[in-house]
């Protein structure tokens, strides 16, 4: 069993209220829960107008899937207009870790 973590830091477009966040932040979540079948949430930046942590979870069977899962979903976020990818976090675990 393999478990996949990747934290995103992201600068958010015209931004100027939470209510305004939301609208961006919740399509790009809901994308990736429905296009990637993995867990997603904003996990970082919760206070802030301009800046938003995505936190995306996978378990899987075999490494490969995993990597390329997540590698797919790092894509998707850096290719959305609306943001500005900032940082990347990846963590890889075993079953037995």
């Amino acid at each position: 069993m393999w478990i996949g973590a990747l934290e995103l830091d992201l600068l958010l477009g015209d931004v100027h209220s939470l209510k305004g966040k939301r609208s961006v932040v919740r399509p790009i979540l809901a994308e990736l829960r429905r296009k990637f079948d993995v867990s997603a949430a904003e996990v970082g930046s919760l206070d802030l107008h301009r800046r938003s942590g995505i936190g995306v979870g996978l378990v899987a069977a075999d490494r490969s899937h995993v990597v390329d899962v997540l590698d797919a979903a790092e894509r998707f976020v850096a290719g959305r207009p609306e943001v500005e990818l900032l940082s990347v976090r990846r963590q890889l675990f075993t079953g037995e870790d």
